[in-house]
């Protein structure tokens, strides 16, 4: 009797172990890339400090290191066509969104290079190209604005997704529960992605808000919501996934409760009182970056050298950016109040 070759699943012969090699190149190649976010979007807003220390960057400037495995995470699960809407605390949201670290650095020293003409400066970071609506200072003041780009979608009948994030203190505002409301009653493709970092400004989670779990709050208005370890990129990538394809799909609007945490005070002016060091150090030992590094070192993904290359790789990046900031023109005077109105309007 003669026997059959063994076939492996997903095809005859080796198909199976082809598409299961390729399949875990492909797991590797995106950890791989989660790591490199996480680990560019620190390195910028730590140079972000020393330049900022040196009256370099002015203005109020609201780091997000900490908080690198949710912008890193929560961006690749959006499409080119999807709008992001985002809080003052942005930086790292722009970068993982693709503006480049040129347009954002030059925007930070007030610019005419950066992605909002150097008008904005850090907390109000604008790039049409990528449809990154903000950057909006107020505490939940993208919340309306991501409602509304969602209902022009549904309206016009586009299958995308609208991301607007927020943080734990925008739940305090009228906004928050007008704008769920809004969502939920007219199931308007929005992706909502809340970054609890247990102190709004400077007030702790359990004295602002008699129900803590967010999540729990949002699914009161009919939302899809959970909570997620935000310290834990994988964590969020896929919950980021799973919630934006239900969204895009008619799923309806989704909340994420990312848990997170946030090293540095709430601005560079801010004294850091409310909370004690040793809250903080124990929140560092779980910090996204180290956490998926080793992770990646115990599957044999990252060398010894690796990080070191990364880095500097991302140092020299990071370099070129703050270069071409210094050398990069400040605008006019007399450029004073153009963009006030539409040029398109005042043309006869």
């Amino acid at each position: 009797m003669t026997r059959k070759k063994r076939t492996e699943p997903g095809g005859a012969g080796g198909g199976g172990r082809t598409a299961d090699a390729a399949a875990r190149k492909a797991a590797d190649e995106e950890r791989r890339g989660l790591l490199h976010e996480m680990l560019r979007i620190r390195r910028f807003e730590e140079r972000c400090v020393e330049l900022y220390s040196a009256a370099e960057i002015r203005g109020f400037m609201h780091l997000y290191i900490g908080e690198e495995a949710v912008a890193a995470g929560v961006m690749p699960a959006l499409g080119p066509e999807d709008a992001v809407v985002t809080t003052y605390r942005e930086h790292g949201h722009a970068l993982a969104r693709g503006i480049p670290a040129e347009a954002v650095m030059a925007e930070m020293f007030g610019r005419t290079t950066g992605c909002s003409r150097g008008r904005g400066g850090s907390m109000h970071l604008f790039d049409a190209a990528t449809r990154f609506y903000g950057g909006n200072a107020i505490v939940a003041g993208g919340l309306p604005l991501a409602v509304g780009l969602a209902l022009a979608d549904r309206m016009r009948g586009a299958d995308r997704v609208t991301a607007c994030f927020l943080g734990d203190g925008a739940a305090a505002e009228g906004e928050f529960h007008e704008c769920l409301n809004l969502a939920a009653l007219w199931r308007l493709p929005v992706l909502f992605v809340c970054e609890n970092n247990r102190y709004a400004m400077g007030t702790a989670l359990a004295r602002e808000h008699a129900e803590t779990d967010l999540a729990l709050r949002a699914s009161s208005y009919g939302l899809v919501s959970w909570a997620v370890d935000g310290m834990d990129v994988l964590a969020v990538s896929a919950a980021a996934r799973r919630a934006a394809e239900s969204v895009r799909w008619g799923g309806g609007p989704h909340f994420l409760e990312m848990r997170t945490y946030r090293y540095r005070a709430h601005s560079m002016y801010d004294p850091d009182r409310y909370r004690g060091k040793a809250e903080i150090e124990e929140w560092k030992r779980h910090d996204p970056i180290d956490a998926l590094a080793a992770r990646m070192r115990a599957d044999g993904e990252l060398g010894g050298d690796d990080l070191t290359a990364m880095d500097r790789e991302i140092a020299a990046e990071i370099d070129g950016a703050v270069r071409a900031a210094r050398e990069a023109p400040l605008e006019p005077v007399a450029d004073l109040t153009r963009f006030v109105y539409s040029e398109k309007a005042v043309r006869r």
